[in-house]
């Protein structure tokens, strides 16, 4: 496929792609059309998806014969590195939040060099009064406004003090209504349905409602625990755990996030790293039409005070420890009033605790403060674009940064919350992303594959999608084909960044075409560099691969851990550029000489085979398209520790229904690997599995695999 270029297909390659004969001469008369007024293969694929031409329900097939006929087209054509599929058009740019911002501020502040939000976002992105316009964009509300936005006076805190002498409440903020951004009483809060009542109509509350509730749970969690307690939440979720998570912060006490899919000994380890003196929790979890017990992994896990909500009715389905509460009487035991007085706080106060996904000793604690949520939705407001009336939905956990991140990018910018109670990897999910009118999308990449490979999702409407969002893992090129079709090529905004910045560092933007897997631009005001071997920063534009050091001063960064040294951990090491310290993140990121960039990886997932260094990444992009028979691979290097060199080791998920053996797909790998690659690089051994070993935020545990394999090499190699 993709051996014709554009202009060369004809017919009989529509019929063979899987459209109809008389769809095929339909087709190939507009294409026919398109091609004598278009200059260049990339005028040709903006005229298909501009015009909605290449439909939703078109076999994918057909979708991969014209993006791929488009690439073959494109390599003896001027074109972009890498290639790109969606073009914003001036129309759309101007409707954007960001777009709007450009053009009332744009010719004040950069005069005739303003031309409009395409031309002029690279000169709008880094200028140095944008945090103190933008926080006007927020629903943010100062009890004490700061004295000013940033203070780099004290030479010891390398990130500076952001908003200093401020005083809030982030949770009170969400919760009140706004002229700017429109957010009225009656506005819609959170859209939910529940697993098994697909044919149910959706659940709604308005944000009043949520408000009320929100304030009902804040007196009873202020009748039960002091001011400051930290207090763990262990969920799916649902509207419920969104009530509790901003009842925890109203009432000035910190949450505890912890995934709901961690084993007893993971959860005892946040517990007493964060001091909780109390979690709530479910009596099980619901997900693809089993329940699996979840109140008694977290009694496992030796919790002082539990409060047990049901997962289904009103009454939980566990008998409970003398110590513990169920839902209905821990509500009695506050104020019943749907009123509660906000504990307001200095900005710099914590107000939840997150968790690094690290697979050896404890994880990081990471305190996210008042400032973390200004952040976040700063990102999702400017490079998202998430509006007031947008509906926005994101299969996730509080237990994962886009838990927290999504309920303040919804309440803060008034969109509102999308939540499905189940699997998102059924058919119930993606009915309910068409019936709850679902306009922005969050995904992460196996996600994706797991819809693609099930047809899980075929048949539903999703063309209310305007926005696609992307994290977690690198995505596949194919997939996000698939994925992008099915609302008409809406673009997929690539998001990569870490909890302890409460940001992304990266992102793709509604203002810059976009190409699939990478990323366009750096997040507003961010800046970076990228590393040699030697720790050298790259010229700024050069085309180079290597690991990414951030600038300092970046909002919402943290500024401590709660169990590590926060100096040693992102300072410690890194090299001084213009006057200041980087700070280290352990990305590994190449810049392509049309100026996108591509995530290679961690700089831990990087080997050496043959003394040339590459990353894990750039081998399982390969090997995912060696055979149609793949679902993903993981590519890690093994050295058996008697001084040989390091092994190439690539394990394979297979699809649903296919079949093959080690040899086949070693011989497969090894050819895909030298052909586009290097063909120095050798495949030491294939191992088909299952399924891969993956963290809570459904990052592949690479570490693990590592381990694993080397044992078993050693054994192998002893036999």
């Amino acid at each position: 496929m993709g051996k014709k270029s554009i202009r060369e297909l004809c017919v009989d390659d529509f019929v063979k792609a899987g459209l109809s004969v008389e769809e095929s001469n339909e087709f190939d008369g507009v294409l026919s059309n398109i091609i004598s007024l278009s200059s260049s293969p990339t005028d040709i694929w903006n005229h298909l998806v501009t015009n909605r031409l290449l439909k939703p329900s078109h076999p994918h097939s057909f979708h991969q014969l014209l993006y791929y006929s488009f690439l073959q087209s494109s390599q003896s054509h001027l074109f972009y590195d890498p290639p790109l599929y969606w073009f914003p058009s001036l129309e759309h740019a101007k409707r954007t939040n960001l777009g709007r911002f450009m053009e009332r501020y744009g010719p004040k502040l950069l005069g005739d060099s303003y031309k409009d939000p395409i031309t002029s976002f690279p000169l709008f992105h880094k200028f140095s009064v944008y945090w103190s316009l933008i926080l006007k964009e927020l629903s943010v509300s100062f009890v004490e406004p700061p004295k000013c936005i940033l203070d780099t006076s004290d030479p010891s805190k390398h990130g500076g003090t952001w908003l200093p002498g401020s005083v809030l409440n982030i949770a009170d903020c969400c919760l009140q209504p706004s002229a700017h951004p429109n957010k009225r009483d009656d506005s819609i809060a959170i859209i939910w349905r529940d697993e098994g009542f697909d044919d149910a109509e959706v659940n709604r509350i308005s944000l009043k409602q949520l408000r009320q509730q929100v304030m009902l749970v804040a007196n009873a969690i202020d009748a039960t625990f002091s001011k400051g307690d930290a207090i763990a939440i262990d969920m799916q979720m649902t509207a419920n755990a969104v009530i509790i998570y901003l009842a925890i912060i109203l009432a000035g006490c910190v949450v505890v996030s912890i995934p709901d899919s961690f084993a007893p000994k993971e959860i005892a380890t946040r517990l007493r790293i964060s001091k909780a003196k109390g979690i709530f929790t479910q009596d099980f979890i619901s997900r693809g039409g089993r329940k699996f017990p979840l109140y008694s992994r977290v009694i496992q896990a030796a919790a002082d005070k539990v409060i047990v909500l049901p997962v289904i009715g009103d009454d939980v389905g566990v008998q409970l420890r003398e110590q513990d509460l169920s839902w209905k009487s821990f509500l009695s035991s506050g104020r019943q009033s749907y009123h509660f007085s906000p504990i307001y706080q200095p900005i710099d106060s914590v107000t939840n605790i997150l968790f690094s996904s690290g697979t050896t000793g404890d994880p990081k604690a990471i305190p996210w403060t008042h400032l973390s949520p200004m952040r976040a939705s700063a990102d999702g407001w400017a490079l998202i674009d998430v509006q007031p009336r947008d509906v926005y939905c994101w299969p996730t956990n509080l237990g994962w940064v886009m838990g927290p991140n999504i309920i303040y990018s919804c309440f803060l910018l008034g969109a509102t919350l999308a939540l499905y109670n189940g699997s998102p990897l059924g058919r119930g999910f993606g009915k309910f992303v068409q019936d709850a009118g679902v306009t922005i999308l969050g995904t992460v990449p196996s996600m994706v594959k797991a819809w693609r490979s099930t047809r899980c999702i075929e048949g539903f409407d999703w063309t209310k999608i305007r926005t696609f969002c992307s994290t977690g893992e690198t995505s596949n090129v194919d997939d996000d084909l698939w994925l992008s079709s099915k609302s008409y090529y809406k673009p997929i905004i690539e998001c990569c960044g870490g909890t302890e910045l409460a940001a992304c560092y990266i992102m793709g933007s509604q203002l810059q075409p976009q190409a699939f897997g990478a990323f366009s631009t750096a997040s507003m005001t961010t800046g970076f560099v990228i590393l040699d071997e030697s720790g050298v920063p790259y010229p700024e534009d050069a085309a180079c691969v290597g690991e990414m050091a951030l600038f300092p001063l970046s909002m919402g960064a943290t500024d401590r851990l709660l169990n590590a040294d926060h100096e040693e951990v992102y300072y410690k090491g890194m090299p001084i550029y213009k006057g200041k310290v980087l700070r280290r993140h352990g990305d590994i990121i190449k810049r392509t000489n049309g100026g996108y960039f591509i995530v290679q990886g961690r700089a831990d997932d990087t080997m050496n085979l043959g003394g040339i260094k590459t990353s894990s990444l750039e081998i399982e992009r390969v090997c995912d398209r060696a055979d149609e028979c793949i679902l993903e691979t993981a590519a890690i290097s093994v050295s058996l520790g008697n001084g040989g060199p390091e092994q190439l080791v690539i394990l394979a998920v297979l699809k649903n229904g296919y079949n093959s053996n080690a040899d086949t797909l070693k011989k497969k790998f090894s050819k895909a690997i030298q052909s586009n690659l290097n063909p120095l690089f050798k495949v030491g051994f294939v191992k088909i599995v299952p399924e891969f070993p993956r963290t809570a935020s459904n990052k592949l545990l690479r570490r693990v695999l590592r381990d694993q394999m080397k044992h078993e090499l050693s054994v192998h190699s002893r036999i």
